[in-house]
């Protein structure tokens, strides 16, 4: 469903809001990317905008101000 994080110069000015970007796949849900973001980041979603474009799709996921998510974790 989530396909990578998206890092831009004006994702990293969002997530200092707590909005995360992420490429995900063309069928998934907001409620399905919801799920999948608190599973894998242990984190409160309170929203979830979609975007198409050029067949590609992107999540901008807010999460709660007291949490956030880090895109540099490695496993």
């Amino acid at each position: 469903m989530l396909l990578k994080a998206i890092i831009t110069e004006k994702s990293m000015r969002e997530a200092q809001n707590k909005r995360y970007t992420f490429g995900v796949t063309p069928a998934a849900t907001k409620s399905g990317i919801k799920r999948t973001v608190e599973k894998m980041f242990g984190v409160k979603v309170l929203r979830v905008h979609t975007l198409r474009s050029g067949g590609k799709k992107k999540a901008i996921v807010q999460i709660n101000s007291q949490q956030s998510i880090d895109l540099w974790k490695r496993d």
